[in-house]
């Protein structure tokens, strides 16, 4: 656990000495951009919750219908269900990072 968590302060560490000195001797209207950029990329990261909630959701219904495959009409209908409220978070993810990229 401690070594995951040095590689990940590691790569922030390093991902910020990147960033940084670019972001500090930009003009102005590249760093309006840049953050423009950054803002559309940090909204994106809804579409990476929905692809994990999506993941788990077909993980329980592979579980359930193994356990019960009487059922598995019912479950898969839920799933279905659940899989397109996620989506939808992902959606308006997508949409808000495309607004601020083009707007």
């Amino acid at each position: 656990m401690h070594t995951e968590f040095m590689t990940i302060f590691t790569n922030y560490a390093l991902t910020l000495s990147v960033i940084l000195p670019n972001f500090f001797l930009a003009d102005a209207d590249s760093i309006g951009a840049g953050l423009k950029s950054l803002g559309a990329g940090v909204a994106a990261v809804g579409v990476l919750g929905a692809g994990i909630g999506q993941g788990i959701t077909g993980q329980g219904a592979c579980l359930a219908i193994g356990r019960n495959p009487e059922m598995s009409g019912q479950i898969t209908k839920t799933m279905i269900l659940a899989a397109g409220i996620a989506e939808s978070g992902a959606i308006y993810a997508l949409i808000i990072s495309l607004l601020l990229i083009f707007v």
